[in-house]
């Protein structure tokens, strides 16, 4: 299952049934080097995803992918605990598999359960590959292996200004999710050297949103002046006001003080109304540049038939890249796997492949050279988080087209 350091890497849109694999990040690198670092080297992998409670078919979804990973000889033994999908039941599976003797955590799913097994695993040295996209939960030896909201919105907003689109605001929901894209976007236009984003949050409903479009576009001194003047003329109810009124529908509202909107909404009902309002406040393409989040995805052929949308930028995994994990899980489960499935075989493959390099340690998991997965190349950052290169897509009628490909290596990071 899994290859050797100076392996080929798994090639997207690639036919091959057999199952990709985590390669090291470098063809013809080096063995993994062994340094002395924090982790095990060696036991059981513990697997911790809920089995009972609500997230039950998510948690059976991150077993089928992980013994897909595990299937090939030579694989440490997977040791899977139930946690209940809560943060006490996540504690009580990290306390047993600790207890017996397991080596490295992959899992839990949840951010809160996450937090509450950190200082336990990091007391006993035991590594953890959790599931969340929260970065909040990163911690030396905790890496959160969900696409984060940081890595998304630094892919998009690098993008976007290597188009010239510098002048960035947003339109979020006003959610724990829209707040870690606020966050996000702050970071990125601050990495870029870029002014600081305005952000603007909407609470859900019409109306709501109608007033956070309007405010945002400063539409009270752009447009509402004009439209004032054309009812003014309309009012004389003389040949010379209804010319003057025409004269003025003519004038063009000047374009907004931003030139990339990223939106955070995710439903397609809900874009679907900010698509009706933007045009009304008068911030449309080419002047604005539309971006978004990873989410877009699963809604990108809906946007794609409205017009608003068209050449809507969004970066994400290039699906392409996990086909045949795919349709080798289809086969093996009768199924199509969730996304979060190629989460957990990344995971699950990097546990195996680190068990024949040395073991679980951060020197393992954490070399410059990262890996090559589903979802595309990663690298385990010793605080934690993890690096990604995703693609970026572009919004067109019928399916998005990949504006730029998924990179194949990630610039290492200054020591």
């Amino acid at each position: 299952m899994l290859a050797g350091c100076a392996g080929q890497y798994p090639q997207p849109g690639g036919t091959n049934s057999n199952l990709p694999s985590i390669f090291v990040n470098q063809p013809g690198s080096k063995p993994i080097q062994q340094t002395a670092s924090i982790g095990k080297t060696g036991g059981p992998v513990a697997l911790l995803v809920p089995l009972t409670g609500d997230f039950a078919p998510v948690g059976q979804a991150l077993v089928n992918a992980a013994k897909l990973a595990f299937a090939g000889s030579g694989a440490p033994a997977l040791d899977i605990r139930d946690t209940g999908g809560t943060p006490a039941g996540a504690v009580t599976a990290a306390q047993a598999a600790i207890a017996a003797g397991d080596g490295l955590i992959l899992g839990p799913l949840t951010s809160a359960e996450t937090h509450a097994i950190a200082p336990i695993a990091q007391a006993a040295s035991v590594n953890v590959l959790a599931f969340t996209n929260d970065s909040s939960a990163a911690a030396p030896g905790i890496w959160t292996m969900g696409i984060t909201p940081d890595e998304q919105v630094s892919r998009i907003v690098s993008a976007a200004a290597a188009a010239g689109r510098t002048q960035l605001a947003a339109l979020l929901p006003d959610t724990d999710f829209g707040h870690s894209l606020g966050t996000a976007l702050q970071a990125a236009t601050a990495a870029q050297g870029e002014p600081i984003p305005n952000l603007t949050f909407y609470e859900s409903g019409f109306s709501n949103l109608n007033q956070s479009i309007r405010d945002l576009s400063d539409f009270q001194d752009r447009g509402a002046g004009l439209e004032a003047q054309i009812k003014a003329a309309k009012d004389l109810d003389t040949p010379a006001g209804n010319q003057k009124a025409r004269d003025l529908a003519h004038q063009q509202i000047p374009p907004p003080a931003f030139n990339a909107l990223f939106i955070g909404a995710t439903q397609a009902d809900e874009l679907a109304e900010i698509a009706t309002l933007l045009p009304f406040y008068s911030v449309s393409s080419p002047q604005v540049q539309f971006l978004g989040p990873a989410l877009w995805a699963s809604v990108a052929p809906a946007m794609g038939s409205n017009g608003v949308y068209n050449g809507a930028l969004y970066a994400a995994p290039d699906p392409a890249t996990a086909a045949p994990f795919d349709q080798k899980y289809q086969t093996a489960y009768g199924s199509a796997p969730p996304a979060i499935a190629d989460v957990g075989f990344d995971a699950a493959a990097i546990a195996v492949l680190a068990a024949s390099q040395g073991g679980y340690t951060s020197g393992v998991l954490t070399q410059p050279s990262g890996f090559s997965g589903l979802d595309g190349v990663l690298r385990l950052e010793p605080s934690g988080k993890v690096q990604r290169g995703l693609a970026v897509f572009e919004i067109q009628p019928g399916a998005p087209t990949i504006s730029s490909p998924t990179p194949t290596t990630l610039t290492v990071p200054s020591s």
